[in-house]
């Protein structure tokens, strides 16, 4: 059933991708509300979550975490930014 494939997945998931084959759009939806995963896929295969698929360009890791970046990575994913601020004094009011 949906029920214990969601299940199924919440306990041994790796939260990497899940997909679900259906012809019921109110199963789809269900599955994309409750699967947590980085990338859920409706109808279609696994072998498109890879960050060139996406259009990040060449594809530098992985990641399943949930802050920051999830999913396929590319270079802007792998950076940060940081801010070079110089005043003369400012203040904010």
């Amino acid at each position: 059933s949906l029920d214990e494939a969601i299940a199924h997945i919440a306990r041994y998931g790796t939260g990497h991708s899940e997909t679900i084959v259906t012809n019921s759009v109110v199963a789809a939806q269900e599955f994309t509300a409750m699967v947590d995963a980085a990338a859920v896929l409706v109808n279609a295969s696994s072998r498109f979550v890879d960050g060139g698929q996406f259009g990040f360009g060449a594809e530098i890791g992985i990641s399943t975490q949930k802050m920051h970046a999830r999913g396929p990575m590319g270079l802007p994913e792998m950076t940060t930014t940081s801010y070079r601020v110089v005043g003369t004094g400012q203040i904010r009011s």
